[in-house]
């Protein structure tokens, strides 16, 4: 018995992948199956290994979801261009099922598909650079002879003016730099033919200490990906040593498909 996994939605003259497509996360080879004017790249995997429970499993299982995250986006990238991609972990119990989500859902699939269109997806995360900013504001102060709170003669009070100087640099270095951030992202939006955001991730999920302050998506037209990097650059010039930004791409446009679930999974 085997499950339908679902990789990708693509307009139906796209054709079957390639001999040469990555293997699939059950390590299958990518197949195609037709309706509705539109292709679904698929591949089967063992039912008893991807059925509802078996699956959330696996979800929770970091040493087979890394290697199965970079399968599944191995297959949609080699279908990008002209395919939507579809939302890692979407299972169908058969062929059938797929073919009736296709039909069913046939005109939303083509509005989406002429939405992404030769587009790509960039990533842009601006974290605040507090060593950077802190290196450049002691040098500054080095340089003029200024800095610290004012001297006091009683025990333990310096040190408290200190720390609560510090505490109030931290605050405004904060504020700072979330109002670059959010420039950065009116920027950028603006050279996009779509924009997202996506709630920043902590440091565990990062290993970064500082703050992320924007996890944008941008959905750019291959003509201007160029462009798109150059902003970047000098977006990333402007606002330092108060910003670090990452510019990460091109991806399959993941943040700008939402794909309809059907009745099919297992």
């Amino acid at each position: 018995m085997t499950y339908t996994w679902l990789y990708a939605v693509a307009p139906a003259d796209t054709g079957a992948p390639p001999p040469d497509t990555p293997g699939g996360v059950a390590g299958e080879h990518p197949r195609t199956v037709g309706a509705g004017g539109l292709l679904a790249v698929v591949g089967s995997v063992p039912g008893p290994d991807f059925d509802a429970d078996a699956l959330q499993r696996r979800l929770r299982d970091p040493q087979w979801l890394e290697p199965a995250v970079r399968a599944h986006h191995r297959v949609v990238s080699a279908t990008a261009g002209r395919a939507l991609p579809v939302r890692f972990g979407t299972v169908y119990r058969d062929d059938d099922r797929v073919r009736a989500l296709l039909t069913a859902h046939a005109d939303g699939f083509r509005t989406a598909l002429a939405r992404v269109a030769d587009r790509t997806e960039w990533g842009v995360k601006a974290h605040l650079d507090k060593a950077r900013l802190d290196q450049a504001r002691t040098e500054a102060e080095a340089a003029t002879g200024t800095g610290g709170p004012p001297d006091d003669d009683r025990p333990g009070t310096a040190y408290l003016l200190r720390r609560r100087a510090a505490r109030d640099r931290d605050t405004r270095d904060l504020a700072d730099a979330a109002a670059r951030a959010r420039q950065v992202h009116l920027a950028l939006t603006g050279l996009a033919d779509h924009s997202t955001e996506h709630p920043p991730q902590p440091p565990e999920a990062t290993g970064v200490r500082d703050p992320m302050l924007l996890n944008g998506a941008y959905l750019v037209h291959r003509s201007r990906e160029a462009g798109f990097a150059r902003a970047v650059r000098d977006l990333r010039e402007q606002h330092a040593p108060v910003l670090r930004l990452e510019l990460t791409g091109p991806w399959p446009p993941y943040s700008f498909v939402d794909l309809p679930s059907g009745d099919g999974a297992p």
